[in-house]
């Protein structure tokens, strides 16, 4: 008979994708929210919208139609001992928010096995990386203490590739997936929590779902890696693609940031993948620019990054500082990378200055 598994997943939006692939498969959920979305998911539950090759229309995936149960709550309501596993599917400066911020001491003294779906690697996870000053990269983190009581063996990593969003007209509980590809993750350090992912992984692929015309294999799969570099494959993307969305008076789409001048986007891909080698990672952990490059054709809105700085926030993930740092340890500089870190920079600036 194989394992059912309760998952503890920090984050309700992007969350809500990896918990219905999760629910699917039998396996029990609770997301992590704020009150009213908490209120709102236990009412309703959540309706995820999936892209199906060969059909017109999305397949639409209520939660309370699956085998798995759900519920949601918010951090002061959560016991980590109740958990096999936690996802950590949140912006990286919302771990230091109030009530956030004492759960993941809970979730580190529990020593529960923690898999960040992120594109931001926390640093526990970097500490496992061999010859990383992980104390010079502090800065790049909103709050590095959050993460001080974490064991490196119990944090592994997960690209996010898949790209999802909130509608804006519709309530937090729904979500699209733009870009159905898969999360892939690496292994833990101690193999009997990695057969946890391992088992996720399994059950995932055999998901069929029918949505009322026969059974049909939902996209969006776990993909277990035994190399710690692979989610470290989304570097070069988010150098060629995401962050150079971000221009000094607004911002341009993934797509356009890729194909507006392909060049340059591949030299920074490049660069990026040459930092990702010089760490320890083969060329077949990362991706070929030309896939990447394919990918991009199809996205059409700029990256969240760059739609988050010219909302105002104050807060980004901000892998490019972390980038630019651990490059310079390794000997390494790019024009392009100052240029990005610089205008993050400034933006930033200005955005805490209007809320000052």
């Amino acid at each position: 008979m194989k394992p059912t598994y309760n998952v503890l997943i920090l984050g309700a939006s992007y969350g809500s994708l990896f918990s219905t692939k999760l629910l699917l498969a039998g396996h029990s959920v609770t997301l992590v929210c704020t009150p009213p979305t908490a209120e709102l998911i236990n009412r309703e539950g959540t309706l995820v919208r999936f892209p199906i090759r060969g059909r017109d229309t999305l397949v639409e995936i209520y939660s309370d139609k699956l085998a798995g149960q759900l519920s949601a709550s918010i951090p002061e309501g959560v016991e980590p001992t109740e958990f096999d596993l936690v996802v950590l599917g949140m912006q990286e400066s919302q771990y230091s928010s109030a009530g956030v911020r004492e759960m993941m001491a809970r979730i580190a003294a529990a020593r529960l096995p923690s898999l960040a779906i992120m594109n931001m690697p926390p640093l526990p996870y970097l500490a496992r990386i061999p010859g990383l000053a992980t104390d010079q990269l502090e800065g790049c983190f909103v709050e590095p203490s959050v993460w001080d009581g974490f064991e490196p063996g119990l944090v592994s990593l997960a690209s996010p590739d898949p790209q999802a969003f909130r509608p804006p007209e519709e309530p937090k509980n729904v979500l699209q997936v733009g870009l159905p590809t898969n999360f892939k993750a690496a292994h833990f350090e101690d193999e009997e929590h990695t057969r946890i992912l391992r088992d996720l992984q399994a059950d995932i692929e055999a998901i069929l779902y029918d949505p009322g015309d026969g059974a049909t294999e939902i996209p969006v799969k776990l993909k277990v890696h035994d190399s710690i570099f692979v989610p470290l494959a989304k570097w070069p993307m988010l150098l060629a693609g995401n962050y150079r969305c971000i221009q000094r008076d607004g911002m341009i789409s993934i797509r356009e940031a890729v194909h507006g001048d392909i060049e340059m986007a591949k030299d920074a891909y490049g660069w990026a993948g040459e930092l990702c080698t010089n760490l320890g990672a083969a060329e077949t952990d990362l991706v070929p620019f030309e896939k990447y490059a394919r990918a991009a054709e199809g996205l059409a809105k700029p990256s969240s990054a760059a739609r988050a700085l010219f909302s105002g926030a104050k807060h980004i993930e901000r892998v490019d500082c972390l980038i630019q740092r651990i490059a310079s340890q390794q000997g390494l500089q790019s024009d392009t990378v100052d240029k990005i870190v610089d205008l993050v920079d400034e933006r930033l600036g200005k955005n805490r200055a209007a809320t000052a």
